[in-house]
C-alpha cells in the first residue's frame, strides 16, 4: 500500500522549520555538506524479500500480523519502504521461497514501485517439498555427485529466473561442512565444491557476477566449506574474474576485524558487496548499527577510501543489501531503522578529512588519526542523511510517518493477524 503523496508533503512541512535550523548548522561548519547531501542521496540499499516477514529462532516465532503473503505483497512493502526513504529501490529474491509464476508481470510492478532487482539468492541449505536428494550431509561439496549435480542445477535455474527479472548476480551461500572431527575430508570437500562452482560459473551470463558468501560456524560446528574469507577469496580467485566474496557482518568470528577484510578484499578487486546486519555474540541477524556503530562506520571509511583509491562508482560498483531477521520487531521499522543507520555511517565516512588522516598516518600521529575518525563519527549527520531524503522525495522522518500513519494496522486488517511470509 503506497502513500498519498499529499500526506508525506504535510508531514515534511510541518518539520521543516526544526530541520532547516540542523541543516543550516551542519552547512555553515562544513564546506562538503552539498557534496555529501549528492552523494547520500543517489546511494541505494537493496532490500531481501526474506526480510518482510517476523524471522525467529529455533526455539521460537512470533508473528507480528499483517505479513506478506506472496511475492507480491512483499514488493508492495519494499515499494512503501522506497517510498519513505527514497534509498530502498532494490529488492533481492530468495529462490525457491519467492519465485515469480509471471516474471514480465513482476517485472511491470517493479517498475510501478520504482524498484530494480538485485542479486538473486539461491537455497541449498534446506530440503524443499518434492526434493529427491537431501542435503543433509551437504550440496555442493557432497560425496554423491548426483546430490551435487541437484545442487548446481538449483543453482544454474536461479540464474534463469535472475535473468527474465533483469538481474546480474547470484549470491551462492554454503551450509555445507561437518559437525565432527573426522567426519569430512576438507580437501576432497574443497575440490569438489570449487568444482560443483565451476559449473554453476560456466552458467553465468557474459555481463552476470556470482558473489560467493562465507560463514565461520552454523549449522555446522567443526568445519564450514567457506569458513572464511580467505577461503572465499581463494574460490572468487580460481573461478575468474566474475566472481567476487560477499561479506556477510555477522558471519565472523567474535572481534573479528571486519574493515581490515574489507580493505584487502577491495584492493584484490574481489569484493561483491555486503549483507548488512549486526550482532553482539554470532550470526544474530540484528539491526544494522544496533551493536556497534563505530564498527560499521570505520568498515565504510576503508570502502571510502578504497573505492576513491580504484575510481569506483560508490553506487553501482559494489552490491549494498540487508540481511536481517529477528523475533521481536516490526520487519518494516526495522529496515527503516537499517537503511538510516547505513546511510548515517557512509555520510560520516564521506565527512572525514581524508589527506589530514592520510598525513597523519605518514607521520605515525596516532592521536591525530583517532581524532580525525572520531571527529567524523560524533558529528550528527543525520539532517544531511534527511534533506538527501526529502530532494527524492521521501519523509522527513519515515518512522515516525510509519507509525502516525498506522501503517501496519493497516496491514494486518487487509492481510489478517495470522498471516506468515513466504519462506518463513
Amino acid at each position: 500500500m503506497l502513500l498519498n503523496g499529499s500526506i508525506i508533503e504535510k508531514h515534511n512541512e510541518q518539520r521543516m522549520r526544526r530541520h532547516q535550523l540542523k541543516l543550516a548548522s551542519l552547512k555553515d561548519e562544513f564546506s562538503q555538506t552539498e557534496q555529501i547531501i549528492q552523494q547520500v542521496a543517489a546511494f541505494q540499499v537493496a532490500i531481501p524479500s526474506w526480510a518482510l516477514g517476523t524471522g525467529g529462532t529455533r526455539f521460537g516465532r512470533f508473528s507480528g500480523g499483517g505479513e506478506p503473503r506472496s511475492l507480491e505483497e512483499k514488493m508492495e512493502d519494499i515499494g512503501l519502504l522506497h517510498q519513505l526513504n527514497r534509498s530502498s529501490g532494490a529488492i533481492s529474491l530468495h529462490i525457491p521461497w519467492d519465485i515469480p509464476q509471471d516474471p514480465a508481470a513482476i517485472r511491470q510492478l517493479a517498475q510501478e514501485y520504482g524498484l530494480k532487482f538485485d542479486a538473486v539468492n539461491s537455497n541449498t541449505f534446506q530440503d524443499q517439498p518434492g526434493q529427491t536428494l537431501s542435503y543433509k550431509f551437504g550440496s555442493l561439496q557432497h560425496v554423491d555427485k548426483n546430490v551435487r549435480k541437484q545442487a548446481i542445477n538449483h543453482n544454474i535455474q536461479v540464474i534463469q529466473q535472475g535473468v527474465e527479472l533483469g538481474s546480474k548476480a547470484i549470491t551462492v551461500w554454503l551450509s555445507d561442512g561437518s559437525c565432527f572431527p573426522g567426519q569430512l575430508n576438507f580437501r576432497g570437500a574443497f575440490e569438489r565444491t570449487l568444482e560443483s562452482l565451476g559449473e554453476i560459473y560456466q552458467a553465468l551470463p557474459s555481463d552476470w557476477k556470482i558473489f560467493i558468501e562465507y560463514k565461520a560456524f552454523e549449522p555446522n560446528f567443526y568445519s564450514m566449506t567457506v569458513g572464511d574469507w580467505g577461503q572465499s577469496l581463494l574460490y572468487a580467485s580460481k573461478l575468474g574474474p566474475k566472481a567476487y566474496t560477499l561479506v556477510d557482518l555477522g558471519h565472523h568470528l567474535p572481534n573479528a576485524n571486519i574493515e581490515q577484510i574489507v580493505a584487502l578484499l577491495l584492493m584484490e578487486g574481489k569484493l561483491a558487496g555486503f549483507h548488512f546486519n549486526d550482532s553482539k555474540y554470532g550470526d544474530d541477524d540484528l539491526t544494522v548499527g544496533s551493536i556497534n556503530p563505530y564498527q560499521l562506520f570505520l568498515i565504510f571509511n576503508e570502502l571510502v577510501e578504497g573505492m576513491n583509491a580504484r575510481n569506483m562508482n560508490h553506487v553501482t560498483d559494489l552490491g549494498w543489501m540487508i540481511d536481517a531477521s529477528h523475533n521481536v520487531k516490526d520487519p518494516l521499522e526495522d529496515l527503516m531503522q537499517s537503511v538510516e543507520a547505513i546511510l548515517v555511517a557512509y555520510a560520516q565516512a564521506l565527512l572525514i578529512d581524508t589527506p589530514a588522516l592520510k598525513e597523519a598516518q605518514e607521520a605515525n600521529d596516532v592521536v591525530r588519526c583517532q581524532e580525525i575518525l572520531q571527529a567524523a563519527f560524533r558529528t550528527d549527520l543525520r539532517p544531511l542523511v534527511a534533506e538527501a531524503r526529502i530532494r527524492n522525495g521521501g519523509a522527513l522522518e519515515p518512522l515516525e510517518l510509519f507509525r502516525s500513519e498506522a501503517i501496519r494496522t493497516s496491514l494486518i486488517k487487509k492481510r489478517g493477524e495470522k498471516s506468515v511470509a513466504t519462506g518463513l
